[in-house]
């Protein structure tokens, strides 16, 4: 018997496209700070501090569910997130 290990990290998924990632990711933590807002403080509701800090350095990809948990958060719809510059 042989056991293979694979990691399956999402920050490994070389599918996910890394500049519009960090445009979110800027944005985000623009949002966040902008209210006075801490990561753990946005880190509620179903959505861990982790992800939060991951999201804001661009490391990891996110579901759109997740999306919406951190948009009710911030006050915010989902669209208002993804307000940013080309």
């Amino acid at each position: 018997m042989v056991l293979v290990v694979y990691n399956a990290s999402i920050a490994n998924n070389l599918k996910m496209d890394k500049p519009f990632l960090e445009k979110l990711a800027k944005r985000l933590k623009y949002l966040r700070e902008e209210r006075k807002l801490t990561q753990d403080d946005l880190g509620v509701n179903g959505v861990s501090r982790s992800m939060i800090s991951l999201l804001e350095l661009a490391k990891t990809d996110v579901t759109v569910t997740k999306l919406k948990i951190i948009a009710d958060n911030l006050g915010l719809e989902v669209k208002d997130l993804f307000d940013f510059k080309d």
